[in-house]
């Protein structure tokens, strides 16, 4: 009876670990960051920040979400994710590439 209570033990302790790992997100296009800043200019398509030294200018689009009055001057926290828009590899053979392992005498 001991060993049917454990069985049982473990086989629900590993569908609950599975359920959580299945929500996790994966996606690192999910993960969002942000910069804070007094505006420097704004467009239809784009709003400048800056942060620090540096300007940072970022795309917006019908489908960006705007509370307050955004205008030069105002200060604001955009919230923005990385999503890459094209990709060209070359070259990189991966056998040529690896290290080679080190020789045993």
């Amino acid at each position: 009876m001991k060993n049917a209570k454990r069985s049982l033990f473990t086989c629900l302790a590993a569908l609950t670990l599975g359920a959580t790992l299945a929500a996790a997100p994966v996606h690192a296009a999910d993960k969002t960051y942000q910069v804070t800043g007094p505006v420097l200019e704004v467009t239809d398509t784009t709003v400048t920040v800056q942060k620090g030294k540096e300007k940072w200018q970022l795309a917006r689009g019908k489908d960006t979400k705007v509370t307050g009055d955004l205008k030069v001057g105002a200060k604001v926290t955009i919230m923005y994710t990385m999503t890459a828009v094209s990709i060209e590899a070359k070259g990189g053979d991966a056998k040529a590439d690896a290290k080679p392992a080190a020789d045993k005498k």
